[in-house]
């Protein structure tokens, strides 16, 4: 009767288990990637927002948003303000970015992120201490 061994066992399990540790491991990337994006658009609000209370221009208010968050691609970002009215008090800006998932072999599998954040501040009046 012939011997069974367990020679190559290890190895046999190591590349049935290496590709499920390599995709997890990219998903993991794929996730830090998005929350460093939604970390970039909260940095963009604020500073969009303290260019909004002084300037009430959109190019002005993107101009900003797209300063604060240099690692963001300008055609993936959207800005949006809120002026409240003839005589505002507080202005509101919107920052939308299509966050990209394209990290290898796991962004095509992932539809594009959306990331917001919402920034308000008071407007600033010439005159003002």
């Amino acid at each position: 009767m012939a011997r069974r061994t367990d020679e190559g066992q290890a190895a046999t399990e190591l590349a049935l288990v290496l590709p499920v540790l390599v995709l997890l491991l990219l998903a993991v990337v794929q996730v830090t990637v998005i929350a460093r994006d939604q970390v970039l658009v909260v940095h963009a609000a604020r500073e969009a927002a303290r260019q909004a209370s002084i300037d009430f221009r959109p190019s002005a208010i993107r101009s900003a948003a797209l300063r604060a968050a240099p690692g963001l691609k300008p055609g993936r970002l959207g800005t949006d303000s809120d002026h409240g009215g003839a005589f505002p008090v507080i202005v509101t800006v919107r920052v939308v970015y299509r966050a990209p998932t394209d990290v290898a072999l796991i962004g095509p599998l992932l539809p594009d992120v959306v990331v917001e954040a919402n920034a308000a501040m008071r407007r600033e009046v010439a005159g003002e201490l």
